[in-house]
């Protein structure tokens, strides 16, 4: 999704997107090979293992391409004197912070093996040496993968009542606005760094299923559950919330939802 989204926002830039078929993160000698012939300015990994649950048995997998993954590309980046934005996550904290986490918040403990991994990939980072931007954010949708947006009308059309999660708070982020802000830092001057970038304000699941089809007008009755009523193999945090007090301003997640939906009655109304 995210990868999408940059390319789209970098288009007029002069421009190379890689997908997993065109370069394994994880082998060090091809990405030095690739990287050295293709000599960029800035390299944007949007590349990660993402699967949370997933991660609670593929641990291995998890760790292998987000840190020694982030390890290969930093690690080329900083030969060839150029700038690295890679993303990370609000996992990486421990996420009881009630009123959020600020950049220079220190992360960690991380609630499962995925923030776990993320948080192994910002270490790698930090100790390889490269200039980099570092970008935390959370809860992302947008078009191109499957996201809490798109499951949510997915499952309206074969149930008028649904059970959500109440008690998970954090920022709703589409990867649209995600991508731009991405550009921003790069363009503005901004001093390198870490920065959080989520959509503005803060919602539970549930919150965010009720305002889907509010803008949708879907009739969904949408019950509060908790999250032990939930059961799913890797804890979530209860606070997701990042403070963004030094990068670009972002908008707030109903306008920007809004405008990711309007997309998809586009997609539909084409069909």
């Amino acid at each position: 999704m995210l990868g999408q989204s940059l390319c789209d926002v970098f288009a007029s830039s002069e421009l190379t997107c890689w997908d997993k078929e065109d370069i394994d993160i994880t082998q060090e000698q091809e990405v030095q090979e690739k990287i050295f012939k293709l000599r960029p300015d800035i390299v944007i990994n949007a590349a990660a293992y993402t699967n949370v649950d997933g991660a609670e048995e593929e641990k291995e997998a998890a760790f292998v391409i987000n840190e020694t993954g982030v390890k290969n590309i930093a690690q080329a980046a900083k030969d060839l004197d150029a700038t690295l934005v890679h993303y990370s996550t609000d996992y990486v904290f421990s996420g009881t912070k009630s009123d959020g986490y600020a950049e220079n918040d220190p992360p960690g403990p991380s609630v499962n093996a995925y923030g776990d991994s993320k948080l192994a990939g910002e270490r790698a980072l930090k100790e390889v040496g490269v200039k980099f931007f570092l970008i935390r954010t959370a809860w992302l949708y947008g078009a191109g993968g499957k996201n809490f947006v798109d499951t949510m009308l997915t499952l309206a059309q074969s149930n008028q009542e649904l059970k959500v999660v109440d008690d998970q708070h954090g920022s709703p982020t589409y990867t649209k606005d995600l991508a731009k802000a991405t550009k921003q830092l790069l363009v503005e001057d901004y001093e390198p760094g870490i920065y959080h970038i989520t959509n503005n304000g803060v919602v539970t699941w549930h919150g965010f299923a009720k305002e889907i089809f509010k803008i949708t007008d879907q009739d969904i009755e949408v019950k509060p559950v908790t999250s032990e009523e939930f059961v799913r193999p890797a804890k979530r945090p209860e606070w997701s919330v990042l403070k963004n007090e030094i990068g670009p301003e972002v908008r707030g997640w109903q306008a920007a939802l809004a405008d990711y939906l309007s997309t998809k009655t586009n997609e539909h109304d084409n069909k």
